[in-house]
């Protein structure tokens, strides 16, 4: 008789028709696979459906949201995120079911783990990353649904706010993340958007000296405190692009603390 694991492995969509059916493939293991798609014109929906994955749609406000709502209509008790760039080998799988099945059966209240970090293989420009702060890179995407949810203050790098502890897999969810330089740049200058927008509205504001003094210190940070140096030419080449990012996060800090000088201020780290 064949087990059916109480995981629902989840995937957030927009967009994804190159991605979605590799992704799902990987995650046929688990018990039931649910996609949360915002407004995908590309099939990505037929094709997630088509793989058997229960499809859904939601507009877009931001990950947080997506995420939480997911959350809300799993049917099982532990939820797996995976986005659509990523693959979980059989060995991760594996991996992830027996810490699940070990947990449900040593569950003792809140001493037992309700969550697992992930650690990730980032791919990037056909290279795997193991510097710069993209490796081990880990991810808490594997906990129990009723003792996780996500910060609807942080709309960007989303974070789990987990009712109990925690514990580490070993093996990687691989991440394609950038095949080309134009997708890095349109990622991370949104991404750089957001986070300003995000700061914001809790009342960070930009000083003119973080114009500069920011990114130079996320490039040191990159480059030399987490071993960019290590990659070469691309860990230069990713570290300098992240402090460019970085710079256009805190050009769109300042203008939008211009725009409102009534609003409450706090010095920007």
């Amino acid at each position: 008789m064949t087990v059916v694991p109480p995981i629902t492995a989840i995937v957030l969509t927009q967009n994804e028709a190159a991605h979605v059916v590799p992704c799902l493939r990987t995650l046929q293991w688990a018990g039931e696979r649910l996609v949360v798609d915002s407004g995908s014109t590309d099939g990505t929906r037929e094709l997630a459906a088509a793989m058997g994955a229960r499809v859904l749609a939601r507009p877009w406000d931001h990950w947080a949201g997506q995420r939480n709502f997911a959350l809300e209509r799993a049917t099982l008790p532990w939820v797996f995120f995976v986005d659509a760039d990523e693959r979980v080998p059989i060995e991760l799988a594996e991996e992830a079911q027996a810490s699940v099945v070990a947990a449900q059966m040593e569950d003792d209240g809140n001493a037992s783990p309700c969550g697992f970090w992930v650690p990730r293989q980032n791919i990037i420009l056909g290279h795997w990353m193991r510097s710069a702060g993209w490796h081990p890179d880990y991810q808490l995407r594997l906990f129990r649904r009723d003792r996780g949810r996500y910060d609807p203050d942080r709309p960007v790098h989303e974070l789990v706010q987990l009712d109990g502890p925690s514990e580490r897999l070993r093996h990687h969810l691989v991440h394609h993340n950038y095949v080309g330089w134009r997708q890095f740049w349109t990622k991370q200058r949104r991404y750089a958007r957001a986070e300003a927008e995000a700061l914001h509205a809790r009342g960070v504001r930009a000083k003119a000296r973080n114009l500069v003094l920011q990114p130079l210190r996320e490039f040191r940070r990159r480059y030399w405190t987490l071993g960019g140096y290590r990659a070469g030419p691309l860990g230069l080449a990713l570290s300098a692009a992240l402090a460019a990012a970085n710079l256009v996060m805190y050009v769109e800090l300042y203008r939008l603390g211009r725009t409102s000088p009534a609003a409450a201020r706090s010095p920007a780290a």
